[in-house]
């Protein structure tokens, strides 16, 4: 491509050494100064860094995702808008082994008021634009993209699109080894309850836990929640309020209309979901299972869900069997656990102690009557007497002093009345 574009800045520059029209000699210019510009944009593509060989957990310059190679995990993320671009390109620059991509929909210019996508993105499908994006980042992370056939006209959501969906999460050919289905973790960031119930069902009947997020119509509110088939709330188990009144979601949205988003919010919402992405996937720190975001009040609010023993959906229901006959196993091995550490001795951090520097409880420095011992080691001395030594005034003292001030108010009496 870069010999060729030299080729016709050659070629530009004989014409317009043979053309002495003033007109031409403007438009050449013109043509030249873009076969120039397109020439410095396939010089920046070229220096697009190339894949490790050797991954290692080796902290070097060359390897800038070593301190996270233990994220060698799958994820798959689901609708790639707002909130799944920038949750996409965040866990890409963490370093994450293997992303799965969703979407049916195209890069428009009114996404241009959100993070992640470009203007010269437009009319690009959402996947192959996020691809394109994310392997400039980092190479090494594999992205698989899903389109479905007739992926305009059709989505999860269909009989096709869900089967589609299944088995792409049941691949397990990135991991032959782990155990269950191909991915560790399922993001859901979806725009629609159709959708999120669409990917509810996935994970309930595969058992497969996942995360769910959005971001409210007014833009100044979103959540991440975590959702682990029968151990939490799934997302039958509590419907939003304007689903479980019966009002079909389509109605109030008007055909071509946009919410209101702000990359603000939608950049919040994904840090938070991908930071507890990384605290799941590496095993640190605790995984908060909802939480909330209130820009207007800078509020977040964090919650726990149970499942309904009364949810709509059968899977769900199996699964909170499953859950509830491992409970006595579980609690087991939790308790064998904690007695195993409880018997495990403290190690000396330090073998060698030439100070003869020893760690004493309280108690043991304390004397009979609660005061301390006042014991110092030989040759040391206290500078100044401690509290306990301080001698009380005796009693007859006391009483003298008291005598005394007596006499002296009785003469101060006296001679008022003189």
């Amino acid at each position: 491509m870069e010999a060729e574009l030299k080729g016709l800045l050659s070629d530009l520059h004989s014409l317009k050494d043979s053309l002495r029209d003033p007109s031409h000699q403007e438009l050449l210019d013109k043509m030249r100064s873009r076969v120039e510009h397109l020439s410095t944009a396939e010089k920046l593509t070229n220096m697009q860094r190339s894949r490790i060989k050797d991954m290692s957990a080796e902290v070097v310059d060359s390897n800038p995702y070593s301190r996270l190679m233990a994220l060698q995990r799958m994820a798959s993320l689901k609708g790639i808008g707002g909130v799944g671009s920038v949750a996409a390109e965040m866990l890409t620059r963490c370093g994450i082994g293997r992303l799965l991509l969703y979407d049916y929909d195209k890069v428009e210019l009114a996404n241009m008021n959100r993070l992640f996508f470009r203007p010269e993105q437009a009319g690009m499908t959402k996947t192959d634009a996020a691809v394109q994006t994310l392997s400039e980042l980092n190479p090494d992370v594999v992205l698989e993209l899903i389109l479905f056939p007739q992926s305009y006209t059709l989505n999860i959501t269909t009989i096709q699109g869900f089967e589609t969906f299944m088995s792409s999460l049941k691949n397990k050919s990135f991991r032959p080894d782990k155990e269950g289905i191909g991915v560790d973790l399922v993001l859901s960031c979806v725009d629609n309850y159709e959708a999120r119930m669409v990917v509810n069902q996935a994970c309930n009947e595969l058992s497969q836990t996942w995360m769910e997020s959005g971001v409210s119509e007014n833009a100044v509110s979103g959540h991440i929640q975590l959702l682990v088939p029968g151990e939490t709330a799934c997302f039958a188990c509590a419907p939003p309020l304007v689903v479980a009144s019966g009002v079909d979601e389509r109605t109030l949205k008007r055909e071509g209309v946009c919410a209101a988003s702000l990359p603000t919010t939608m950049g919040v919402v994904a840090g938070l979901l991908v930071q507890n992405t990384l605290k799941y996937l590496l095993k640190f720190g605790s995984v908060t299972p909802y939480l909330g975001y209130n820009a207007l009040k800078d509020f977040f609010p964090t919650m726990e869900m149970k499942p309904n023993p009364q949810c709509s959906n059968a899977a769900c229901l199996e699964r909170q069997k499953e859950y509830i006959l491992a409970k006595p196993a579980r609690d087991a091995a939790a308790r064998a656990k904690m007695e195993a550490e409880e018997l495990v001795e403290p190690e000396c951090l330090h073998e060698d102690n030439e100070w003869s520097i020893s760690v004493v409880d309280d108690s043991d420095v304390q004397g009979p009557n609660g005061s301390s011992s006042g014991v110092l080691p030989e040759g040391l001395v206290h500078e100044l007497p401690s509290a306990d030594e301080f001698q009380k005034p005796s009693v007859s003292e006391e009483i003298s002093t008291d005598i005394d001030d007596l006499e002296d108010l009785r003469k101060q009496l006296e001679a008022l009345n003189n």
